[in-house]
This record gives C-alpha cells, structure tokens and sequence, in this order.
C-alpha cells in the first residue's frame, strides 16, 4: 500500500473501488481469493530465479573482474571522460540535476527496453563492450559520477537486474550518451535516430587469456546456468500475468467503465489546468 505523503495539498489517490459492482464482485470472491493466490505464488517463483541468477552472475563476474587489467579500465574512464569535459561548459555554481531511471525490465514478454526513444536526440555514443558485464558497468557508473560532479545534468539509467549498477548516461546538454552492451536486449546501435558519431570501447583487450583459460569450464558452466535461470524467470513473469488476465476477467463485468472514463477527462482537465498554472 501507498499513502499520500502530503494528501491533498500535493498528493492524491484515486480510488477505482468506488467504480465497482460490489454485489457482483462478491459473487465471485473464491475464484478471486484462489487466483490472488496464485499470482502471489508465481511471482514468488520467479522472484527466487532472479535471485538464483545473481548468484551466478555474480560468480561469472568474479571470473572476468580476476582477468581484467584495471588500470587499463581506468585509462578507458579517464579518455572518455575527458573527451566529454573538453567541449562541456563546466559549472560549479548550480547543483546539476541527475535523474534515475530504467530503460529496461523483465516482461512476461522477455526483456523489453526503450533504448530508442531514451536515445533520440543523442548525436555522440560511446558503446562500452564487454564479457565482463559488471565491469561495462562500473565504466558508464563512473562516468555519470564524473560529468555531476562537473556541474552537468546527467540521466542515469540502472540495470533492471542489478539495480546498483548503471547501463547508460545520457548528457543533454551535451546531446552525449554512454552506454554499455546489455545482455540479453535486442537493440543496435544503428537503430538510434541522428545518431552522428559513434566511439565504441572493447574491454575484452584488457583480459588476460591466460587466467580466462584456467576459468574456462566455469565461466561456460556459469553462462549457461544464468541464461537458464533467467529464462525460468521470465516463464514464471508469463505465467503470473495470464493467471492475472483470469483474475482480471472477474472484475470487469463489475465495473462501471463509463464513471471511470468520466473519471480519467476530469483528472486530465485538472491536469492540463494546473500545466497552465504552471506556465
């Protein structure tokens, strides 16, 4: 549950109960009660197999974070960022914003992203590639901290599976972005609308094969057992949506949808008079 933290003077819920058929609903209150339940226990699942697949991810990343010349990821921070600062208009008047969000998710669908629409309007890309995801990571999450902490706005988008991590930083003002591959997403970069100059940074260069090779078995063991575990994952996501879509079947004879319409043109106008207030 959520409560309004400042109810009425900034917040306010609306509550579609008050749009319902509460005879109807109570005709159906076992099979309601039973798929509730259901769902519950499905996302439980499949909370469990994320958290299985951490586990694993976190083992494969200790393999290739062993591997890794650090210094060498840390001349990669330093080019980019850099690179950046030198045509920024660096300020230390105002404290720059920093937004934090998600471009990405597990759906019942697979891994959605939005990557295109985040991206329009970026004209300079540097693409972060690597096996060694988390280190892909800690590039681009670095690189945000340093264009804040140089008085620039930044759009931090984290990884929906390890939220501490960062995928991608957007520099408006900069019309800048660096982002890492992310795994298991189906986006290229040519897909970006106006894109103009693209600067892509390998960090596979920096592993040592030869500690890659006596990891070898357990870096292909731990791929496969995360690829497997997050598939179950997105199976149980699947599985408790179409339980939803039953639950779901239950209340819409109940509602009155024409309130809820009405309900929806009153809130807009609301919303577009205080826009206007606004301006």
């Amino acid at each position: 549950m959520v409560d309004p933290k400042n109810p009425g003077a900034v917040d306010e819920i609306i509550h579609l109960g008050d749009f319902w058929d509460e005879e109807k609903m109570r005709e159906n209150k076992e099979a309601v009660l039973k798929s509730n339940a259901r769902v519950g226990r499905l996302f439980k699942i499949a909370y469990s197999q994320l958290a299985e697949a951490r586990v694993i991810k976190d083992e494969l990343d200790s393999y290739y974070t062993e591997a890794m010349n650090m210094a060498s990821v840390n001349g990669v921070i330093h080019d980019i960022t850099e690179d950046i600062i030198e045509d920024a208009e660096i300020q230390f008047d105002l404290k720059p914003k920093d937004r934090h969000l998600f471009a990405t998710a597990f759906t019942p669908q697979g891994q959605a992203h939005f990557l295109e629409t985040v991206l329009d309007g970026v004209k300079k890309l540097y693409f972060i590639t690597s096996d060694a995801s988390a280190l892909g990571s800690e590039v681009v999450g670095t690189v945000a901290r340093v264009m804040h902490m140089h008085g620039l706005d930044t759009d931090v988008y984290h990884c929906s599976f390890e939220p501490t991590a960062v995928d991608l930083v957007v520099i408006p003002a900069m019309k800048t972005a660096v982002m890492k591959d992310i795994p298991g997403i189906n986006f290229k970069i040519q897909y970006i609308p106006g894109l103009k100059k693209v600067r892509i940074k390998d960090l596979n260069q920096y592993l040592d094969p030869n500690v890659l090779a006596v990891y070898d078995k357990e870096i292909k063991c731990a791929g496969e057992r995360l690829h497997s575990a997050l598939c179950r994952a997105i199976s149980y996501i699947a599985a408790a949506k179409a339980e939803h879509d039953v639950m779901e079947t239950y209340y819409i004879p109940a509602m009155d949808f024409e309130a809820i319409n009405a309900k929806r043109d009153e809130v807009l106008a609301r919303i577009l008079k205080y826009a206007e207030e606004f301006k």
